[in-house]
């Protein structure tokens, strides 16, 4: 603190005491409204806080919340203060009240809205990067995923110092991160394939199989790999693959054995794991503290309700949906879809039929939020049975005793969470 200009430093504590005025008066967590207050003061404060840091930037359509806790976690065995924008304000507000209330946290890891990747770069001076995944999210207000991902190209190939980790299975985040001088590729995997049927090279189509994608008219092809999630079909051992392993870059094979469920957090870990192999920690000093991960802004987190157990899941987009089904309540237990269409949410419901729903059938389905009718609508095409009710409350009063797993976009899923007493 006492490095930064008087101006910084004065913007800094009045960012800090907007932060905590918020969090008092019941408005909001302070992580946005203290950078906005820092930024009026001081239009450069990003950059003066960024200084002298080791900065991760993390970034993609999802699991970047989730990515950047892991990677905050796994950076504690170095033993020293790591800011971070835990609940997720990832531009430059946010980012800022971050920074600020730890200023002399020597590491940070930070969550990036995509649209702002390059000017975060310029901003901060990033040590490493993490891509994990480009595909359709809030078309109403957000660049198309094809300019995002060239956007990126350029800026990291302005970025020499940067090191890169990225994604090799997702094309467009392999077409990005090529740029780079230097890139750490993982296979984390990609199930949500309706974005990346083109090359974004040439534009002919990529052609799939079990050694991953490649284009079949240019050079264009899935990198080579360093770091490996082994989701059970590879033969890692000799025998067959172990479930939720992951291979480092020396050929070690380790169980993740998360806490957090589901493919989509171990593909998260995996990318977790080698970024914290950069700045030296090593994965068997690193997987002990992301398995004790058991929650991510609400996300994942149980709580007792009218004798029901509620689990809140978050998804955003049809990417996001995909992987939330993939960790629903086995034997099926009810469930509750929950979908808003304000700002922060995109206005444009039409994504919704990028969804498959039937996966749902077989299960007591009830539905909630703002544009719960664009829901009804869908649900009515794939033939899922379902009831509307008017809140979460209302859906814990219509369902046995038991669990109840919830899954909403964004806003649904603040109120929700506000609903339930604020649950992190």
């Amino acid at each position: 603190m006492g490095k930064l200009p008087l101006r910084a430093r004065l913007a800094t504590t009045v960012a800090g005491a907007a932060g905590r005025f918020s969090r008092l008066s019941g408005r909001g967590d302070g992580s946005v409204i203290g950078g906005v207050v820092g930024l009026r003061m001081e239009p450069d404060l990003l950059r003066l806080l960024a200084a002298d840091r080791q900065i991760v930037l993390v970034t993609g359509t999802n699991g970047k919340t989730t990515t950047t806790r892991l990677i905050t976690a796994a950076l504690g065995a170095l033993g020293q203060e790591v800011a971070s924008n835990a609940f997720g304000a990832n531009m430059e507000a946010g980012l800022i009240s971050a920074l600020g209330r730890l200023p002399d946290a020597p590491f940070a890891v930070l969550e990036v809205d995509e649209r702002h990747l390059p000017a975060i770069i310029r901003a901060t001076g990033p040590r490493v990067i993490a891509l994990l995944n480009l595909s359709r999210d809030q078309m109403d207000r957000a660049a198309e995923i094809w300019l995002v991902a060239r956007r990126w190209r350029e800026a990291l190939a302005q970025a020499p110092e940067c090191h890169v980790v990225a994604n090799a299975d997702d094309p467009l985040i392999a077409w990005a991160a090529a740029m780079a001088r230097r890139v750490t590729w993982v296979a984390a995997g990609q199930r949500w394939h309706e974005d990346s049927w083109c090359c974004p090279e040439c534009g002919s189509h990529l052609r799939r199989d079990d050694l991953g994608w490649r284009c079949g008219e240019c050079s264009f092809a899935r990198p080579a790999t360093r770091w490996v999630l082994d989701d059970g079909s590879s033969d890692l051992r000799g025998g067959a693959g172990v479930k939720g392993a992951v291979v480092d870059s020396g050929g070690r094979v380790r169980e993740l054995a998360l806490t957090l469920p589901g493919r989509a957090n171990r593909a998260n870990a995996v990318i977790a794991l080698a970024v914290a192999q950069i700045f030296g920690v090593d994965m068997d000093q690193a997987l002990p503290l992301l398995r004790g991960v058991t929650s991510v802004a609400g996300r994942y987190t149980q709580i007792e309700r009218g004798g029901r157990t509620l689990r809140l899941l978050l998804a955003k987009n049809p990417a996001g949906w995909l992987e939330a089904f993939d960790v629903l309540a086995r034997p099926p237990t009810p469930v509750l879809l929950a979908v808003n269409a304000q700002g922060p949410d995109g206005r444009d419901t039409s994504w919704l039929w990028d969804v498959d729903y039937r996966v749902l059938r077989g299960r007591q389905v009830l539905v909630t939020g703002e544009r719960r009718l664009d829901l009804a609508v869908r649900l009515e095409a794939d033939q899922v049975p379902f009831d509307l009710v008017d809140s979460v409350d209302d859906a814990v009063d219509r369902v046995p005793p038991g669990g109840l797993d919830v899954i909403a976009n964004y806003t649904a899923f603040q109120h929700i969470r506000t609903t339930l007493g604020r649950a992190v």
